[in-house]
């Protein structure tokens, strides 16, 4: 009957021990926003600066998508291929000026804010000064664009409507952080930040957060005194 008791009395911590993990968020909120892209021969790499700071050579793609993610890991591409030559096919070489390649790919309807329908993806071959940068060429072909107060690409073409990098939770419903960021790096601005959220994503690489922790812990001290409480009592 004592050992019986015992197995009883695990089975219960173990059984709250499980259920306090599995309260914990079953995916890690990410950030609605618009991810700067170059492309290339091979395909689309994730920038390293906002578009304000590349200039771009004639002959260069460029590309932005808007989509819901963590990180620069795991953003999505743009859904149309880098290729130059289809894109200005239309738009012949000018003394003075240089040819960028532009793919807009707003995303799909589970990345789109509530009550809003993402345009279709489109190209555009945009004809600039030799000197302007990825952010004027786009500026050239896809007005209207809306930025924020510390200069974060908001919309492009009035898409969306509202809204600027705010943060998602897991089942795909915005909480409205408010603060016009994904986090301590901006997505695709017109500062010095890079184009990818990462450090506001928690970093907490996937593992249990504090807070569960702390109710794990809470859990075992209560099991281990009612454990001993039976002891006492069987004694």
């Amino acid at each position: 009957m004592r050992r019986a008791g015992r197995t009883t009395a695990l089975l219960v911590v173990l059984g709250a021990v499980l259920a306090v993990l599995g309260a914990g968020p079953a995916q890690a909120a990410g950030y609605r926003y618009w991810s700067f892209w170059e492309g290339s021969g091979s395909g689309w790499t994730y920038a390293t600066q906002g578009p304000s700071l590349v200039r771009p050579d004639d002959g260069a793609v460029q590309g932005f998508r808007f989509s819901v993610s963590e990180d620069s890991q795991d953003s999505a591409k743009p859904r149309r291929a880098p290729e130059f030559t289809k894109i200005c096919a239309d738009t012949p070489a000018k003394d003075g000026t240089k040819r960028i390649a532009l793919v807009i790919d707003p995303g799909t309807a589970a990345d789109a804010p509530a009550g809003e329908t993402p345009p279709a993806p489109r190209t555009a071959c945009a004809r600039v000064g030799p000197d302007a940068s990825a952010a004027e060429a786009l500026a050239s072909v896809a007005k209207p664009l809306r930025y924020s107060s510390d200069a974060m690409l908001c919309a492009i073409a009035g898409y969306p409507g509202s809204g600027c990098g705010e943060q998602v939770s897991g089942d795909g419903s915005g909480s409205g952080n408010g603060n016009g960021t994904p986090g301590a790096s901006a997505s695709v601005s017109a500062s010095p930040a890079g184009s990818a959220a990462s450090s506001a994503s928690g970093g907490s690489g996937g593992g249990p957060s504090a807070g569960v922790l702390v109710g794990v812990g809470a859990v075992l001290l209560l099991g281990i005194a009612a454990v001993v409480q039976a002891r006492r009592r069987r004694g």
